[in-house]
């Protein structure tokens, strides 16, 4: 590929800014976005103070990695499938999620520095990856229809499918047509019109001014609450974000070459689990790498790594800024679920590309690991309360988390049932 800066060239400041923002751009809709639903699931919770910390560690996080970590140009954002395992355990004791969220990424960090996350990456086929993609997309669907929904009286239904519908047509529209920056950046521009055109729709009381400058600290806290049950599902969770993090790395090693990479993929998970740490500590969501990075180098034909540097100083600075992230923070949550399940489209177009780019390979026993695993899997994330209460207390954190029964249900499949080795030719 001709690329107009490479790895570890400085563009001119000008250049350096603009590359800096849209990565910036990329970064931020998806933090706002996972902040608005975690905090929807905390009634007490400081949606401000909880986006402000997120943006805090996931932009020390960045510049730790363009510095020290994997100097590699990928982005940073908050882990989809910490979100899963969250709405999951919600059930249980406050506390034990945090809990649960540093014993993972303990659990990550010292892997990632023993290289015991080799063996591990075989376990992943492309099928066991596909259904990973798939059932965060499909185990969020209940959490889309709250948000799409939020605060609907029965007469105001028909307006918020409305709006959601159309808004959906219309970015799938555009998606085709936007080249460059404006593609890479469609879902902030979605999150800003949609706002402006919901608040002529349905008007809302403006909230008071925030202050400029804090640290968010006062509202944000660890509680140790060991619950067995919440730390399974959750080592689950990370192994699935240390697999996405090594992915995303190595989608660059494919597209740069870059040398050393073996040390790279280390500092990188490490950087990674450390961030989840932090994370962990303040009860927020903990950051990976994503793996958007290639193409939006591709688009951008720069693959400079000190255009992440503005991104993660930009992250940082907003996260002092209580006024700012108030602003980021009054997105609607019809918007918000509208551009959520949008993302999620793309995620489910990821993991189906995964099993047809096997084809010339494929086999009847693919489909069934899969299939399998996706009903199960779904049908676990759509159980009533009366049912799951059925469930152990104990084991009701695994047995009742829908992403976690459906990722060991296609593993078994995939390597007890039907291993490679006893498949038909």
């Amino acid at each position: 590929m001709n690329l107009h800066y490479n790895l570890d060239e400085l563009p001119p400041l000008f250049k350096l800014l603009l590359f800096g923002l849209q990565w910036l751009a990329i970064s931020v809709p998806a933090l706002v976005i996972l902040a608005q639903v975690m905090t929807a699931l905390q009634p007490d919770a400081n949606g401000v103070t909880y986006l402000q910390m997120m943006l805090l560690i996931t932009g020390v996080a960045q510049l730790v990695q363009v510095v020290w970590g994997h100097k590699l140009p990928l982005i940073l954002g908050p882990a989809a499938v910490l979100l899963v395992g969250t709405l999951a355990s919600s059930a249980a004791a406050p506390g034990a999620v945090s809990t649960a969220m540093l014993i993972g990424s303990l659990a990550m960090f010292c892997a990632s520095v023993t290289g015991m996350f080799k063996p591990l990456q075989r376990l992943f086929t492309p099928q066991v990856v596909a259904v990973v993609l798939l059932l965060i997309a499909f185990t969020l669907l209940p959490t889309i229809r709250d948000l799409i929904l939020s605060s609907a009286a029965v007469s105001e239904i028909p307006l918020h499918l409305g709006f959601s519908l159309g808004m959906l047509l219309l970015l799938f529209s555009l998606q085709p047509i936007l080249r460059g920056m404006w593609k890479n950046t469609l879902v902030i521009w979605a999150m800003l019109g949609g706002t402006l055109v919901w608040k002529f729709l349905a008007p809302a009381e403006v909230s008071q001014t925030a202050p400029l400058f804090s640290v968010p600290l006062q509202q944000l806290g660890f509680e140790f609450v060991f619950e067995p049950g919440v730390v399974a599902a959750f080592l689950v969770c990370y192994m699935v974000l240390a697999i996405n993090d090594i992915g995303s790395i190595q989608a660059l090693d494919q597209m740069l070459k870059p040398a050393h990479m073996p040390a790279r993929l280390q500092r990188g998970l490490s950087v990674t689990a450390l961030a989840n740490m932090s994370s962990a500590l303040v009860g927020v969501l903990g950051p990976v790498n994503y793996s958007m990075s290639p193409g939006v180098i591709a688009a951008s034909r720069c693959a400079s790594r000190w255009t992440l540097v503005p991104a993660g100083v930009g992250m940082v600075l907003c996260g002092f800024s209580p006024r700012l992230t108030a602003v980021f923070s009054s997105v609607p949550s019809v918007v918000i679920g509208t551009v959520l399940l949008y993302v999620l489209c793309a995620q489910v177009a990821t993991g189906l590309l995964v099993v047809y780019q096997q084809s010339a390979t494929v086999r009847y026993e693919h489909g069934l690991s899969v299939g399998l695993a996706l009903l199960v899997g779904t049908s676990v994330a759509y159980l009533p309360p009366e049912v799951l209460n059925t469930i152990p207390s104990v084991l009701r954190p695994m047995l009742g988390n829908g992403f976690v029964v459906g990722v060991l249900l296609c593993l078994m499949l995939e390597h007890l049932v039907f291993p490679a080795h006893k498949r038909p030719r």
